[in-house]
């Protein structure tokens, strides 16, 4: 008897591509998702886990501003809580070219419909009292806010496994080819065929476009995590700062998360640790802003691989050179706050060949030159 040939493959079983799994099995659509090892164990498991959209690349607004409606509903789509709270996001200024930072993004992100409240030293201070002395001013977005990134994708993968979707976890796909007809998904004794294939193989979705002639200039991006022991709640925003290099948030418990620079990663053996000197800086930095922290207990520290385009910003859409492929990957370290979003937008793009969000900045054209490829019927 011959394998099921599927309405459609995911490869990457991160919280994109579950989601995606979800909505195509919505939509009645057969579909098998391939995830190397386990759903939401790389980028989508491993960030700081904030739902943001203040401080974004505008193109990415109108996605963002998608999936924040996403976020609301998330108990009812995947029947479980995931600990998202919108406590608001606040982004710090530390000088007074900073706060002029923070005041052209706030003018600026009135035209994608992203209203932002500015406030100087001494309001930020009365206003929360918890921040250092180094902070010269903060821009709030009151409806972002948190989640725990390591329920989100599983939770995903539970609800499009009820729906109906085949899951197949520990399952590396080695290669992908498209016959003419079908996509042939080489993943040993998981191994696939589909009707249509969706690459949201985070840092190795460049390698898979790569079989389709479409490599681009992906790269690994390595944040490096603390976490402290459980301290007495005070924190009541997630925590931005300009120039991006130190980040935190409190959660329930009572554990303070925070981050700013790179671990180690070797992307080809898929290993990656964190650095012990980064995280050292991390905490100087996090200790000018959250002064509290200071006599806190350090109890794990960790990092992951997520893929980083030049530019910064994802490739969703179309392939160019092969029908019925789509792709979505190198979120750059910003795709956790897109992933319930980006799984409507994914099933819309494989079953209907458009989507009402707009994707076209995002094409993998801008880095890979080939032909238009045909549409399929």
């Amino acid at each position: 008897m011959s394998a099921p040939v599927f309405d459609v493959a995911i490869i990457g079983g991160g919280t994109a591509g579950c989601a995606a799994a979800l909505a195509l099995r919505q939509r009645g659509m057969s579909v098998v998702l391939l995830e190397k090892g386990a759903c939401g164990a790389m980028a989508s498991g491993t960030n700081f886990g904030g739902v943001r959209r203040q401080g974004r690349d505008f193109r990415e607004m109108p996605l963002a501003t998608r999936s924040r409606a996403l976020w609301d509903r998330l108990p009812a789509v995947v029947g479980e809580d995931c600990e998202f709270r919108a406590t608001g996001h606040i982004k710090l200024a530390r000088d007074e070219a900073e706060m002029a930072e923070l005041e052209r993004y706030a003018r600026e992100a009135r035209d994608h419909g992203l209203e932002l409240s500015v406030v100087g030293g001494n309001a930020v201070r009365a206003l929360y009292p918890w921040l250092g002395p180094k902070v010269a001013g903060a821009s709030l977005c009151a409806d972002d806010g948190q989640a725990n990134p390591r329920l989100v994708a599983p939770a995903y993968a539970r609800a499009a496994r009820a729906a109906g979707a085949e899951i197949r976890e520990f399952a590396k796909v080695e290669s992908a080819r498209w016959t003419g007809s079908l996509f042939e998904v080489d993943a040993g004794p998981a191994s696939a065929r589909a009707r249509r294939l969706v690459n949201v193989a985070g840092l190795w979705g460049g390698e898979v476009a790569g079989w389709f002639g479409e490599g681009v200039p992906i790269r690994p991006l390595c944040p490096n995590m603390v976490v402290t022991e459980p301290l007495p709640y005070f924190i009541d925003r997630s925590i931005g700062v300009c120039g991006g290099n130190v980040y935190a948030r409190q959660v329930e418990r009572g554990n303070v998360i925070f981050g700013g620079g790179r671990g180690w990663g070797d992307a080809q053996a898929g290993l990656s640790r964190p650095r012990a000197d980064v995280a050292r800086d991390a905490m100087a930095r996090a200790l000018e802003i959250l002064p509290q922290l200071r006599d806190a207990r350090i109890i794990r520290t960790w990092t992951g691989f997520d893929g980083e385009m030049p530019d910064e910003i994802p490739v969703i859409g179309p392939s160019l050179s092969t029908p019925g492929l789509v792709h979505a990957f190198g979120f750059s370290g910003h795709g956790f706050q897109l992933g319930p979003a980006m799984g409507e937008i994914l099933a819309e793009l494989v079953a209907d060949g458009r989507t009402p969000s707009p994707v076209e900045p995002f094409s993998i054209g801008r880095f890979a030159s080939a032909p238009p490829a045909p549409r399929l019927t």
